[in-house]
């Protein structure tokens, strides 16, 4: 995975309540077991129109949000049917955090073994940000000038943090194992790899003493 330290970007807003798992990746596009074409199916049902074509109201298809690399969603984000593919999908975007007030469980789980970072900020935050996404558009800039830094955010792994354009920082939650992971671009096989010295110590002083009693 690649490491995650911090992330500067201006925002993609799709600020829905219980976005569920199908809505971020539909059932048809689980068929893959890898990440190839996943980036396809995100938000499918809401980026395409019934007849195929784009729904070019839909911030994802909108050449202003393209390149960025962090959603700010609304509450309960991930919420449904357990599927890997949904972080999988946000990812083949090049989405690396979702910003959201709440998460469910297992796509946090999900979304942190494979290097997406659920940012949960407080109520009034979130406000702050959905207001910054809507004085964007309300801005005499073009799109390519709005994509730089007066809209972005700034997340700081390293002290959990989200730091606002007019340097408000909001602290966010993270389990101390998941940060370490994220920060050197590892995944679980990787952490325990990272101790494979010790674990051949361990294993040659087992065979060689298989009942803990050692010679004299």
């Amino acid at each position: 995975m690649q490491p995650f330290t911090s992330l500067t970007s201006a925002l993609i807003p799709v600020p829905y309540n219980d976005i569920d798992t199908d809505q971020i990746i539909p059932a048809r596009y689980l068929k893959v077991t890898d990440k190839n074409g996943l980036a396809e199916g995100l938000f499918a049902r809401w980026r395409y129109r019934a007849d195929g074509s784009l729904n070019e109201d839909f911030p994802l298809n909108q050449p202003r949000y393209h390149n960025r690399q962090i959603l700010l969603a609304g509450d309960n984000f991930g919420c449904g049917s357990s599927r890997e593919h949904a972080p999988w999908a946000l990812m083949a975007w090049n989405i690396r955090a979702v910003i959201s007030t709440s998460f469910a469980d297992i796509f946090r789980n999900n979304a942190l073994k494979n290097g997406l970072l659920p940012v949960q900020v407080d109520k009034q935050t979130h406000s702050k940000l959905l207001a910054l996404t809507e004085e964007e558009l309300s801005s005499p800039q073009s799109f390519a000038e709005a994509s730089a830094m007066p809209w972005s955010v700034t997340i700081d792994l390293a002290n959990q943090t989200l730091i606002l354009p007019d340097s408000t920082k909001a602290f966010f939650p993270i389990e101390s194992f998941h940060k370490t992971c994220l920060l050197k671009g590892i995944d679980s096989l990787g952490y325990i790899l990272e101790f494979s010295g010790q674990i051949e110590s361990y294993e040659w002083s087992d065979r060689a003493y298989p009942f803990g009693v050692k010679k004299l």
